[in-house]
């Protein structure tokens, strides 16, 4: 893949997350101009953040000349401080790639070799051991971006099937250079929100997936209730306006064309409403879509952009984007024109628009999974699914799904708590430097075990949804429908009587996360 730096796709970023491609650079003419901007800044005498001044609360601290080369390697050293659990590969794919597009558009002053650096590793299949927690979102992701730095100078560690070992190995093993850093390069490296974006994003594309299966579920839960596909109308949701509302709207309904069970309860039903989780299902999944598409642009737009400090602009002192001159006719601080040049010390490196966007996937990927337990805790209920209790033929002797809804009701009610906004949270750092912070790491972090509590609350409701189906024969679904729940039965037995449930829920939980039981023509969450 030719990479263009700012264009990604999220096609491609999905692409890159997989591995398995080639990352080429071909146009390096902005890298070049950057980096000799920064040479002649390190040349000089003019104190320049990050390049002859020391880092944070300790910007005011002119380092020497000799110690430039120094300042950048205790730099990398002494920010690899996270800890836990490490990324996972797609999320350090991600890393590396949005990385190296970032310092190739040309306003980060490094040179060559550091961006090509990024790209070897990514094409090798190098995979730094970057620990999850330790970043607050803002200065940058400051410790995961250092532990992926240290592994690419060879002195940290790398993660070779799942066990850390010393990167500088793993580097002689796939005949990589370890990267020497020159002035500014070790900032240009953390500085940056590249960890909290990748988390997300992977996030992102996992969800696409299991949305995409939550309507399925729900389709196949509301044939197996024998419920209305009149709340589906599409006029209903015409005259309401909502985009979202309106896909989801024509996705249920196609799922539900040709269904021999709604036909059989089309006359003769006494029932006038159905409950709002079989009824309200456009409502919810409509707003949840149109949640994850603003993400979507969100997290596109952060995955191009250049959020590093300070950034170089060529020409910037006659540009009227570096501000007006502070009183006396000083260039604005943290400038220092350099020909005609200058590096602008900013606050790209605030992660609010990742923090935000984490936010707003967690509202929906809890939604997802709530109003998912809400249908299989209607499923067990005879007064309102009329199928036998508990989903068994003989309840008293046989318990059914009685606690395979207790797990989706204990999921659901986890992902409650994960869903408490983390952008609302912020604690001062560095000597009240940095004062104000965005949490977004850990609010993208947290939307993977939210993904992994609503997938298993998906799989519980597809196995109680099929064994609803299977009480109604020899009536059928729609083809649609009977399709998935074929699918669903090649892996995952009926259960006329109770057996060792836990492996069942497993096997279905494994084929939602391969999106195996994804609703044909599901909505994507970009064009």
């Amino acid at each position: 893949m030719n990479l263009h730096p700012g264009h990604l796709t999220l096609a491609q970023l999905a692409d890159i997350a997989a591995g398995g491609i080639t990352l080429e650079l071909h146009d390096w003419a902005a890298v070049d101009a950057s980096a000799a901007l920064v040479a002649a800044a390190a040349a000089g005498d003019a104190p320049v953040y990050g390049v002859n001044t020391g880092f944070g609360k300790l910007a005011s601290t002119r380092i020497a000349k000799d110690q430039l080369a120094a300042l950048q390697l205790n730099l990398i050293r002494s920010h690899a401080v996270g800890v836990g659990a490490p990324m996972s590969p797609p999320v350090v794919r991600l890393m590396l790639a949005t990385k190296a597009g970032s310092l190739a558009r040309g306003f980060s002053g490094v040179r060559r070799v550091v961006v090509q650096s990024l790209l070897d590793a990514f094409n090798a299949g190098f995979i730094p051991y970057v620990p999850a927690q330790g970043s607050v979102g803002a200065s940058g992701d400051l410790a995961p971006l250092a532990h992926l730095t240290l592994a690419l100078m060879g002195e940290g560690e790398a993660l070779v099937d799942g066990q850390r070992v010393p990167a500088g190995a793993e580097l002689a093993r796939l005949g990589l250079a370890p990267l020497t850093l020159a002035a500014k390069e070790g900032l240009a490296l953390i500085n940056g929100t590249q960890a909290s974006t990748a988390l997300a994003l992977h996030a992102l594309i996992r969800f696409e997936g299991l949305f995409a299966t939550a309507l399925a579920s729900g389709s196949m839960t509301l044939d197996a209730a024998r419920g209305s596909d009149g709340p589906f109308d599409a006029r209903i949701h015409a005259v309401r306006g909502q985009p979202g509302q309106i896909e989801v709207a024509g996705i249920y309904r196609a799922l539900a064309a040709g269904s021999a069970i709604r036909a059989s309860h089309r006359e003769g039903d006494e029932r006038v409403q159905d409950p709002y989780c079989l009824r309200c299902q456009p409502q919810v999944m409509g707003a949840a879509l149109d949640q994850a598409r603003h993400a979507t642009l969100v997290l596109v737009r952060e995955a191009n952009a250049v959020t590093d400090n300070p950034l170089v602009f060529d020409d910037c002192m006659t540009d009227a984007s570096a501000g007006p001159p502070q009183a006396g006719g000083e260039p604005p601080r943290g400038a220092a024109p350099q020909g005609r040049g200058g590096l602008i010390s900013g606050g790209n490196f605030h992660a609010e628009p990742v923090a935000f966007a984490a936010d707003n996937l967690a509202l929906a990927i809890a939604e997802v999974g709530a109003i998912a337990e809400r249908r299989i805790a209607m499923l067990i209920d005879p007064g309102i699914s009329r199928l036998p209790p508990f989903l068994t033929a003989d309840a008293g002797l046989h318990s059914g799904f009685m606690i395979a809804h207790v797990t989706a009701a204990a999921l659901a009610s986890e992902n409650k708590s994960l869903a408490h906004p983390a952008s609302v949270d912020s604690l001062p750092t560095s000597a009240n430097q940095e004062d104000h912070v965005s949490m977004a790491t850990f609010g993208a972090r947290r939307l993977h075990a939210m993904l992994d509590n609503t997938a298993h609350i998906v799989a519980i409701e597809l196995l109680a949804a099929a064994q609803g189906i299977d009480f109604l024969r020899p009536l059928t679904s729609s083809p649609a429908v009977e399709a998935l729940h074929a699918r669903l039965r090649q892996h995952c037995a009926s259960m006329p009587a109770d057996h060792y449930l836990a492996p069942d829920i497993e096997r279905a939980a494994a084929l939602v996360q391969a999106d195996a039981l994804a609703a044909p023509g599901a909505p994507r969450f970009a064009g």
